[in-house]
C-alpha cells in the first residue's frame, strides 16, 4: 500500500517538474521573441503586464495549492502506517483529476471546463483527509 502512495505522489511531482519545464520553454521563448530583459519580468505585477502566455506558469504556481494537502496526506498515512485500503485508489483518482486540470490549463484553457476538474479535487481531496482521520480515530 505504501508503494501506491509514494507512486501517486512521485507522479504528481513529475507532472509538476513538466509543468515547470513547459513554463521555462514558454516563457524563454516569448522573452526571445520581444525582446524581454529578464530583469524587466522579475516581479510578478512585471510578467502578468509583459509576458503573453501565463498558462503554464499559473499552472505551476497551482501545482503548490491543493497538491500540498494531498502530499501531506500521504506522509501522514505513510508515518503512521495507518493506510486505508481506499487510499491509494483515492490517491491515483486525486493525481488523475490533477493531471486533467493540467492539460487544461497549459493548452486551451476554458475555466469552465477546468473549475469542474478542480472542484473535484477540492472535495475529493477534503472527504479524503476526513475519512481518514474518522478511520484513523476509530482504528
Amino acid at each position: 500500500m505504501t508503494q501506491h502512495l509514494v507512486a501517486a505522489c512521485t507522479t504528481l511531482v513529475m507532472l509538476t517538474f513538466v509543468v515547470g519545464i513547459r513554463m521555462f520553454h514558454v516563457r524563454i521563448k516569448d522573452m526571445r521573441a520581444r525582446r524581454i530583459h529578464p530583469q524587466s519580468v522579475a516581479l510578478s505585477l512585471h510578467r502578468s503586464q509583459r509576458l503573453e502566455d501565463s498558462r503554464a506558469s499559473d499552472n505551476f504556481n497551482h501545482l503548490f495549492e491543493l497538491p500540498v494537502v494531498f502530499y501531506v496526506l500521504c506522509l501522514t498515512a505513510i508515518a503512521t502506517n495507518h493506510i486505508p485500503i481506499w487510499l491509494p485508489a483515492c490517491a491515483w483518482l486525486f493525481v488523475a483529476l490533477r493531471m486533467v486540470h493540467s492539460a487544461i490549463q497549459c493548452t486551451y484553457n476554458k475555466v469552465m471546463h477546468r473549475f469542474p476538474v478542480f472542484l473535484a479535487g477540492c472535495f475529493l481531496v477534503a472527504a479524503m483527509w476526513l475519512a481518514y482521520a474518522i478511520s484513523y480515530i476509530s482504528a
